[in-house]
């Protein structure tokens, strides 16, 4: 089964709003179901459901930033059950895919810092500490597209 981005849809939204991440990780990710409504009130703002076939396994959102030519990856999540699989690198390759073809020429994100933190993940796909914080308090990350 091959993995893909797939637009949420009324079919889709109840399984996308049921996956969780593992219970400690649960502190450093919004849940699927106030991202998408926050993105209803965000303008400019994609989001996915990552699909190992035709099963949503995962969820990934975005948004342009204040900065021209500037992508913010706003939330990021697999599934529990499928974690640890290279799910989530595969997903993250397709998403910057999709925003490189939308014209962006870099990325942010902002993890939480703690000991599930999303940090190490996205450090090994070249994300790097900008020595920044959000006005939350997340550590902000950078990388080209």
């Amino acid at each position: 089964m091959s993995l893909q981005l797939r637009e949420v849809t009324k079919h889709t939204v109840r399984e996308v709003c049921a996956l969780e991440v593992r219970d400690e990780q649960k502190g450093y990710v919004a849940t699927n179901a106030l991202s998408i409504a926050q993105a209803h009130f965000e303008p400019d703002t994609v989001f996915r459901a990552v699909c190992l076939g035709e099963r949503p396994i995962g969820f990934v959102q975005w948004r342009a930033a204040e900065t021209p030519g500037t992508v913010v990856l706003w939330r990021f999540m697999i599934d529990r059950a499928y974690q640890a699989a290279g799910h989530g690198s595969a997903a993250l390759a397709l998403a910057l895919q999709e925003m490189r073809s939308s014209g962006f020429k870099t990325i942010e994100a902002s993890v939480v810092p703690g000991s599930a933190s999303p940090l190490a993940f996205y450090l090994r796909h070249g994300f790097e500490e900008t020595d920044q914080t959000t006005l939350r308090g997340e550590w902000l990350l950078r990388r080209p597209l």
